[in-house]
């Protein structure tokens, strides 16, 4: 079987991190072009991966017979321009979180994807770590019985230090609520389901970071209902001083219900802490080994940094679906379920009051 042809659009950190590792142990794929519209970057990506085809219009790239999909990690605001484009010529799509700027553009990518009959996929990396897919496990087996509470935090150190586009509202749309919040949205829907009504608050403490004007959120709290009865509560920020950045900052999330508890702990990659009902304390329990990664991953899960290894199973999941034809998990529709969340939350902090949650 030829190699699928995959052309990045967009080359900065998490293309370097994620996707060129993480395409370099797909056997049924082949990175074929590179594009960014920073000379520089394209420079660093292409020193890196040895790749001679090269361009700063991302035009260039769709127009390629040997281009069967790309890959969109460019800024917020050119995700669903960019996406459709790719789309309209029939190319499989992976876009960067959030896919779009709203709940209304990231329906669009939807309807158009599925209308082309092409594979789409959000970049939810973290689904990806292997005490996540664990936790998945057991929660839609099960283990924890009916799940009453759902909690999730992501804290960050990154003081003033800038963090370029991703402060620029009209090129990113929101702050924290977008970069990082949206990752522990997605881990609700898919451990619990969907989210009917919430009451949310932003805020924004850093006012010009390195010199150069911040004017979105740098921190984000929610408090939700979920449809089956759950309750919801996710907070976010950047200026959490001394939990530093990564994976090494706190990224926690926890389930309890009427059988029992399960928390995730981003830092502890391989394990889970559990309780059953009758439990006085929870225990900490090793990921059993068929969860360490996704089943058609030619990686070893013990090979690296755990932190950093797990983001490559994503492009593997990618290209798997491609070549089997079946739905990638999770697809644009879990990203446009999270944008109607993060859409709710917008208005409920603009209004201050709770807000029903947009449904597709």
């Amino acid at each position: 079987m030829k190699p699928i042809g995959v052309g990045i659009i967009g080359c900065g950190g998490v293309t370097l991190q994620n996707h060129l590792p993480g395409l370099a142990i797909c056997r049924d794929a082949k990175l074929v072009a590179l594009c960014d519209t920073d000379a520089a970057t394209l420079k660093r990506a292409v020193q890196q991966t040895g790749v001679t085809v090269q361009t700063q219009n991302y035009e260039e790239i769709l127009s390629r017979d040997d281009v069967q999909a790309v890959v969109i990690a460019t800024p917020n605001v050119t995700h669903a321009p960019i996406a459709l484009a790719a789309i309209a010529r029939s190319k499989h799509v992976l876009c960067e979180k959030p896919i779009a700027m709203d709940f209304r553009q990231s329906m669009e990518m939807v309807r158009a994807a599925e209308k082309a009959r092409v594979r789409h996929m959000t970049a939810f990396t973290y689904r990806f770590v292997p005490a996540m897919r664990y936790m998945t496990h057991l929660v839609k087996s099960g283990a924890v019985g009916r799940p009453w509470h759902f909690r999730a935090q992501r804290f960050q150190d990154w003081g003033e230090r800038s963090v370029g586009w991703r402060q620029i509202a009209k090129m990113c749309a929101t702050g924290e609520l977008g970069d990082m919040l949206s990752h522990r949205i997605d881990y609700a829907h898919f451990l619990i389901g969907e989210i009917s009504r919430l009451t949310a608050r932003l805020r924004r403490y850093i006012d010009t970071r390195q010199g150069l004007t911040s004017d979105v959120d740098d921190w984000v709290a929610i408090l939700a209902d979920f449809k089956e009865g759950a309750t919801g509560v996710f907070e976010s920020t950047k200026l959490a001083t001394g939990r530093g950045e990564g994976g090494h900052s706190r990224d926690y999330c926890e389930v309890n219900g009427d059988e029992g508890t399960v928390v995730f702990h981003l830092e502890q990659p391989f394990e889970l802490q559990i309780a059953r009902r009758g439990d006085a304390q929870l225990k900490t329990v090793p990921i059993p080994e068929e969860f360490l990664k996704v089943p058609a991953s030619a990686r070893d899960p013990r090979q690296g940094d755990p932190l950093l290894t797990f983001r490559y199973d994503q492009m593997v999941e990618f290209i798997d679906a491609i070549t089997h034809e079946r739905p990638c998990v999770p697809s644009f529709y879990d990203g446009a379920r999270a944008q109607a969340v993060m859409d709710a939350a917008m208005e409920s902090d603009r209004t201050g009051r709770s807000v029903e949650v947009p449904q597709s």
